[in-house]
């Protein structure tokens, strides 16, 4: 039975090229001399393409970064998780779970890996000894032969930043955590307060006093707010970028321990629009991230890879939406009703 290194010797290109050309790989960039000669060898040859497993024959390895007792405190990860249950179980697929440090025990006999939160390369190049179909969502390492499902975070600060500006906020403080590797690397600065610390000072904007950082939960960011109050006095800003709703949430209850008026003295913003950030008081205003569909792209894109041969890797951004709610207000609306 012919196979695709016959016709990829006898053309004289790449077993690579001749698969992509088979399976009308559009983002190959190959003459249609070359096309029309390995379509015509393959006909020659007899070759047929190898009978391909269904959906429900595939296995899929699972590696998540926290238990399901620990995403009781960070929903994101949660939501996450179900995305990729409900489309692993749409697509038939069999789901093996794992946590990022049982690597070693991942079995070999799997179709492809998807791996939640932040991976390094050593991780990445051991995986890649079991398959090359893997799928890394929102990490900080992404490898250029892996599929990747991510948000853009620059976007989503610009999204609170450019509102905030618009209506009329002109001291804003960021409330957030650093990045933290489980391999034991040192922490080092989130995007989130990057990309803050780049538009404020594009803006001319930026004020050091205005920035506290400890980690993306409730407890801290109720913690960071308490310690901005006490430090800052009148001069706290008219309004915060919270890194994630959790530390948006601390916040909020921080302000209301202390008689502090939100939005009409401080308004806050968060990120993810968890589940809860419609029902406290006042509303938290947020970025939508439609993080179910995070999972679900992931199972997808494992699954096109099996499906169609696919080898070009796929960069996947999720988009994001500035959702306003109760806990932001612009300052002349502030003004007009006070006066």
């Amino acid at each position: 039975m012919a196979t695709i290194k016959d016709i990829a010797e006898k053309v004289g290109v790449s077993t690579a090229t001749v698969s992509r050309v088979l399976n009308y790989d559009t983002s190959l960039s190959v003459a249609e001399t070359t096309k029309k000669q390995i379509f015509k060898v393959a006909e020659e040859l007899s070759y047929t393409k190898k009978r391909k497993k269904t959906s429900a024959h595939r296995r899929i390895a699972f590696v998540h970064i926290k238990t399901e007792e620990e995403e009781l405190d960070d929903v994101y990860y949660m939501a996450i998780r179900v995305g990729i249950e409900e489309r692993a179980d749409y697509h038939k697929a069999q789901l093996l779970k794992y946590l990022k440090g049982d690597l070693d025990q991942i079995d070999t006999n799997i179709d492809g890996i998807i791996v939640v939160g932040d991976t390094f390369e050593e991780q990445i190049e051991k995986l890649k000894k079991i398959t090359p179909n893997i799928v890394v969502i929102d990490s900080y390492y992404v490898d250029d032969t892996c599929d990747a499902v991510l948000i853009d975070f620059e976007r989503v600060s610009s999204q609170i930043l450019d509102y905030l500006l618009e209506t009329g906020h002109k001291h804003i403080g960021f409330l957030g955590g650093t990045q933290n590797f489980l391999n034991g690397d040192p922490p080092i600065q989130e995007k989130r307060e990057t990309f803050f610390r780049r538009y404020m000072e594009e803006k001319g904007m930026l004020d050091e006093r205005f920035i506290f950082i400890e980690k993306f939960n409730v407890n801290a960011g109720y913690r960071l707010m308490k310690e901005a109050i006490q430090t800052l006095g009148d001069e706290l800003p008219t309004a915060f970028y919270a890194g994630n709703d959790p530390v948006a949430i601390g916040a909020l209850r921080a302000l209301q321990e202390e008689n502090i008026q939100v939005p009409d003295r401080v308004s806050i913003i968060g990120v993810n629009d968890v589940s809860i950030s419609k029902y406290i008081f006042p509303s938290l205003s947020t970025v939508r991230i439609e993080t179910e569909l995070m999972g679900e792209t992931a199972v997808d894109l494992i699954m096109e890879r099996l499906t169609n041969d696919r080898v070009i890797p796929k960069k996947v951004y999720i988009g994001t939406k500035l959702v306003t709610r109760n806990s932001s207000r612009s300052l002349s609306s502030i003004s007009s009703s006070m006066s």
